[in-house]
């Protein structure tokens, strides 16, 4: 070590956050990755804190002190609930003694308030902290880190680029878990690092990117060796946590061998998550660890199956190096056996294909801006409640609130959800569609919708009326400094964050469309959009009914203003959905004109908007509909069973509809899009809705598909797929795929080998003349007349009506030839 020496402010990007009880007391330790390198800051003399309301501090003093719970201090604040009763802190220098003060008092009826904030997040959040820091300390060089104590830290002045460096890892191993090799993969800074650590003899004529190990002990004390020397920040992977890396700390443990992977040579830390013990979690110093699978689903990327192969095939056009991916365990066997150099390519390669997948959607760009804004950690999963309260708890305390607890709000109230209009079934000529631009985000800005704002604007109304006698009614007009929500919500016109939170998020937004930075446009859009559910959440110390419904029920006035405003230009709104409005315009329409009108539509409601919201409520209208869509054909089935378009009562479907716009088909809600379907069915509804939307006979192509069904030509097609949610176990009526994966489970138990479908696995049947029969186990006669009755012919009949026309009477003579 060298020694310590003070320098200037210093910046850093957050990595990773911890809080221990030490000798001297609290100690927050923040790892930073900096322009020379990893840096571990050590920050000391902090406190951990709650709040009691001032008519129960006397009381709870007593109860720890008669249970010995050492109090460090306690002070009185000019700190409110949202209820308007002063509270005190109370703090504590160990975790130990703040968990044992909160369950003292909370066992004795007193209430906590912020007891569920940890230390080093409440450090940081009130610095304003994200990611970005600025730092002074004294430093002194420990190994390959720096090490800063008696450290102070802020927000960053400036944001800085530190560009972190990954590296992939993936294992390949036995059914029983016995490692066979562990591959690592880089390209940072356009140098790419290739390595293959496999158990065996060493061959002269394979990969130099192949290191042999003798034996798995070794293998796993030079994967070690392998992670510190390279000393990536971050770490990737596929279900890297809960497979790869829970496997290598359960055969460390085995061996007996310290996972020392830490930038200080420390061992990882594990917990589980509360509410899915399948679900790990992993902490290690200095160092994050990325699921692929994980942060694409937080990026709100949808695949019909999250698999490795599935996801790289969509993304990138390639898969992964083995001839049968479905049984690719018995090849891996094999190979280990008998040709290591093929599962060595194997093993770089699904390395490769995950940096590859991290590389194509910026996945560590999303990571780092998500954290940047938000201030949650950068491996978070989900986090909308806790990003929500990072960005809010600091401003509210500078405003002289602390935060209510988790069922504060007012209860008794429901929230609708969004509002789904009954559509008009149809097939179109011509259809707009309106779409308010971030709906819910634009509601809170121009309604001033806010947790301190309500109960600011609740106060005002209160005050107003007690100064007025009890017997002269006031009607919401004379309440001039609040604004009407729902529920008997009213909100302060000044005192109020979340809408100003929402502009700031809002300009970066625009600002991201005009660099064309889709991953940061992404990432603020997803964040914008979670605040009404955070305020809708009963998991959200935030949550009242009032607020989620003053958005909710403001949104369903919208919509259903806007379509009467539309159709009383001579325009018929045949469907709406949250926050759009499809609208058909006549089948006369040119694309210019249709284009034209889609931009007086806009102009015409935006200006409505903005007057009727100047004259009702005097505010300034945020709300901003935009033309979207131009679908010169569109289609709204019926709900299925509701087959004559000459009955009129019948009824529309909801979130299903299909179009054509710029030349390209466009499916929601259908086959197609669904993973629940065959690929036939999906094959099936393509070229039939092409041929009728481009006005081509149909007749040979039904005719054509079930003869060619009926011969067989299709049997690789007539495969079902489908995800076992729970476990096999709690399903009372049992569906097909869960019959044909207990079939499956049976006949592996009758070849001796372990049962392998179970929750969360993929399954894979057919509908036989003997029934459901798993795909891999299957010898009986597939089921054509099933697949002809519910495969093709709900497809068909939810279009072929609107033409005047059904699939039985054009398929009836193919039906009958079998």
């Amino acid at each position: 070590m060298t020694n310590l020496k003070t320098a200037g402010i210093q910046n850093g990007f957050l990595l990773t956050r911890q809080v221990q009880d030490k000798r001297t007391g609290l100690v927050i330790t923040l790892w930073l990755k900096t322009d020379a390198g990893p840096v571990k800051l050590e920050v000391t003399n902090e406190l951990a804190v709650f709040f009691v309301e001032v008519e129960h501090l006397e009381t709870a003093k007593s109860i720890l002190d008669d249970q010995r719970i050492l109090l460090e201090k306690h002070q009185v604040l000019s700190l409110k609930t949202f209820t308007q009763r002063d509270v005190a802190a109370l703090y504590f220098s160990s975790m130990r003694s703040f968990y044992r003060a909160r369950d003292a008092l909370k066992s004795q009826n007193i209430k906590c308030y912020e007891d569920d904030i940890r230390p080093d997040d409440r450090f940081l959040m009130e610095r304003h902290i994200t990611a970005d820091i600025d730092y002074l300390g004294n430093h002194q060089l420990c190994g390959d880190y720096q090490l800063t104590k008696q450290v102070k830290c802020k927000g960053a002045a400036i944001e800085q680029q530190h560009s972190l460096t990954m590296l992939s890892i993936d294992i390949e191993c036995s059914m029983q878990g016995e490692l066979y090799s562990i591959g690592l993969y880089a390209n940072n800074n356009h140098t790419v690092f290739k390595r293959v650590l496999m158990i065996g003899v060493s061959q002269p004529d394979a990969d130099s990117y192949i290191h042999w190990q003798t034996d798995e002990k070794q293998l796993l004390q030079q994967f070690i060796r392998e992670v510190n020397l390279f000393d990536a920040d971050i770490l990737i992977g596929w279900n890297v946590i809960n497979f790869d890396f829970m496997l290598l700390q359960k055969r460390c443990d085995l061996h007996g061998i310290p996972f020392s992977i830490g930038r200080d040579r420390t061992c990882p830390y594990w917990r589980k998550n509360a509410n899915n013990t399948d679900q790990n979690f992993i902490e290690i110093a200095g160092r994050v660890v990325l699921d692929g699978i994980d942060l694409l689903k937080t990026a709100t990327y949808n695949f019909s199956s999250f698999s490795l192969d599935n996801v790289s095939h969509s993304l990138l056009g390639l898969g992964k190096k083995v001839a049968d991916v479905e049984n690719r365990v018995q090849e891996i066997t094999d190979n280990f056996n008998h040709n290591k150099s093929a599962l060595a390519a194997y093993n770089l390669e699904d390395c490769r294909l995950v940096w590859l997948i991290f590389e194509k959607t910026r996945l560590l760009d999303f990571a780092k801006l998500r954290a940047q804004l938000t201030g949650l950690s950068i491996d978070r999963v989900g986090g909308s409640v806790a990003a929500f309260t990072n960005l809010y708890l600091p401003k509210l305390h500078r405003s002289g609130y602390i935060a209510p607890n988790m069922g504060d709000g007012e209860s008794g109230l429901v929230s609708p959800g969004g509002y789904v209009m009954d559509s008009k079934p149809g097939l179109y000529k011509n259809v707009l569609v309106l779409d308010f631009k971030s709906l819910y985000p634009s509601i809170i800005r121009t309604f001033k919708i806010d947790p301190m704002g309500l109960i600011e604007g609740l106060k005002a109304v209160s005050e107003q009326k007690s100064a007025h006698s009890k017997s002269e009614k006031l009607s919401d007009d004379c309440f001039d400094d609040v604004i009407r929500g729902f529920d008997g919500a009213y909100f302060s016109r000044t005192e109020h964050f979340l809408p100003d939170i929402i502009k700031s998020l809002w300009l970066e937004r625009d600002k991201a469309k005009l660099q064309k930075d889709a991953a940061l446009s992404q990432a603020i859009k997803i964040i914008m959009s979670s605040f009404y559910g955070v305020l809708g959440s009963t998991g959200c110390r935030f949550f009242d009914p009032r607020l989620s419904g003053s958005i909710t029920k403001r949104s369903h006035e919208i919509l259903k203003k806007t379509s009467v405003w539309i159709e009383k230009l001579g325009y018929q709104v045949i469907y709406g959905d949250t926050d759009s409005i499809f609208v058909s315009i006549g089948a006369e329409k040119t694309k210019t004109q249709a284009k034209q009108l889609g931009a007086e539509l806009r102009s015409y409601i935006n200006d409505k908007w903005q007057n009727r919201l100047k004259r009702d409520f005097d505010i300034e209208s945020q709300l901003d509909i935009e033309f979207e869509t131009h679908f010169t054909k569109f289609l709204m089935p019926t709900i299925r069973g509701i087959h004559t378009v000459k009955d009129q009562k019948s009824i529309g479907t909801k979130k299903r509809y299909a179009g054509v716009s710029d030349g390209e088909l466009v499916f929601k809600g259908l086959e197609t899009v669904r993973s629940d379907w065959t690929d036939l069915s999906k094959d099936f509804q393509q070229e039939l809705y092409r041929l009728i939307f481009n006005d081509q006979p149909i007749e040979g192509y039904i005719k054509k598909i079930v003869d060619e069904l009926k011969q067989g030509l299709h049997d690789e097609k007539l495969i079902y797929k489908k995800k076992i949610r729970r476990k096999l176990s709690d399903y009372v009526n049992t569906p097909p795929h869960i019959k044909a994966a207990l079939l499956a489970n049976q006949k592996l138990k009758e070849l001796g080998d372990k049962p392998t479908y179970k929750h969360r696995s993929l399954i894979r049947y057919v509908i036989t003349l003997d029934g459901v029969q798993p795909l891999e186990f299957n010898t009986s006669k597939l089921d054509y007349d099933f697949y002809v009755e519910k495969q093709l012919k709900p497809i068909a009949d939810d279009i072929l009506p609107f033409i005047g026309k059904d699939f039985e009477s054009i398929a009836g003579d193919q039906m009958g030839l079998f």
